[in-house]
């Protein structure tokens, strides 16, 4: 059976206007309305697909606050910029937001009037939620939700690589500074430095791993886990760093406090942002191609006309430096 607007106009009890200006994501209405109309066409199975332009031509791509900051901007900042380039070779206009769950976030998309949808790093499930309920194309970079199409960087094999390097350089007690707990990334790369841990058959010490949260004080933390790590009975000699601005303020304070890098102790970090080429010694890290991220997650869009749930994702790559491993 079809479902109709009329079918739902009958079920909801509003107006055949009301139900299309509501699908069209169209001004006038409450967000209430708004999301009560989409649930029901979801529910009852109403076709989205027919309300969408042909074409794509204006996308918003939509950053959380929470990553609009010094420690994930040398990330997102060129994501951004892969995809900027992507649809400028299409010829489609795109614009940045910057969002909270305690903003009003739909508003602000219809001020932007986007064909389609990204939505990079992290976001709670209730504001993409909210998000979808515009009935817009969307596309989550380095976030994963089951019933999204969503590209990421192998965060898993990363953190494998990463771990699985220390332990080839000799390295018996490897530590690691996770941030939260709730994002799909850092999830992905605990399991990848466990992992390799346990095929190497080395103990895991619950102690050795400590989570950064997002917070204004992150360089604080993350100086206080060092201190908290060299005041343990047997101190780590490796420590591997969810991302590379933990891994660069983390070396900062072992370097501080006397402790040679990597002759006490070997980092390595994760995302191979410009910084950790320029530090001394150089960071290790793994490799995400940030540019290519943000362009595929503009050609997923174009290219998955039926919105099909699709998941995609990029290989990274370990780079070596003199964090890690003594000059030769």
């Amino acid at each position: 059976m079809c479902i109709t607007i009329r079918d739902l106009a009958v079920a909801t009890g509003f107006s055949v206007g009301t139900i299309s200006r509501a699908l069209k994501n169209q001004t006038g209405l409450t967000e209430a309305t708004r999301v009560l109309v989409f649930n029901a066409a979801q529910e009852m199975g109403y076709d989205l697909s027919r309300l969408r332009p042909g074409r794509i031509r204006r996308i918003a791509f939509l950053l959380h606050r929470q990553h609009n900051n010094l420690s994930s901007s040398p990330f997102y900042s060129i994501v951004l910029h892969g995809a900027e380039a992507a649809c400028r070779r299409a010829g489609i206009t795109l614009s940045f937001i910057a969002v909270g769950p305690a903003e009003p976030v739909m508003d602000q998309i219809r001020v932007h009037k986007p064909d389609a949808i990204v939505c990079a790093g992290y976001f709670e499930t209730e504001l993409l939620q909210s998000i979808r309920t515009s009935g817009k194309p969307m596309v989550l970079i380095d976030m994963h939700l089951p019933g999204y199409t969503s590209i990421n960087p192998n965060h898993r094999l990363g953190a494998y690589l990463a771990t699985q390097h220390l332990i080839k350089t000799g390295r018996k007690r490897i530590a690691m500074l996770t941030g939260p707990h709730a994002h799909y990334s850092i999830q992905e790369r605990i399991h990848g430095f466990r992992k390799a841990l346990f095929d190497a058959k080395i103990l895991t010490n619950p102690e050795y791993e400590i989570a950064i949260p997002h917070q204004a004080e992150e360089e604080k933390l993350v100086r206080q886990a060092v201190t908290d790590l060299l005041s343990m009975s047997e101190p780590p000699d490796a420590l591997f760093c969810y991302n590379d601005h933990t891994a660069l303020t983390a070396m900062a304070a072992f370097l501080d406090k006397g402790v040679k890098v990597p002759d006490d102790i070997a980092i390595v970090g994760f995302d191979d942002i410009l910084a950790a080429v320029n530090a001394h010694p150089a960071l290790s890290s793994i490799a995400v191609d940030k540019e290519e991220l943000g362009a595929e997650g503009i050609a997923m869009l174009l290219r998955n006309a039926q919105q099909e749930n699709l998941e995609t994702t990029l290989a990274v790559k370990l780079i070596v430096r003199g964090s890690s491993v003594q000059a030769v």
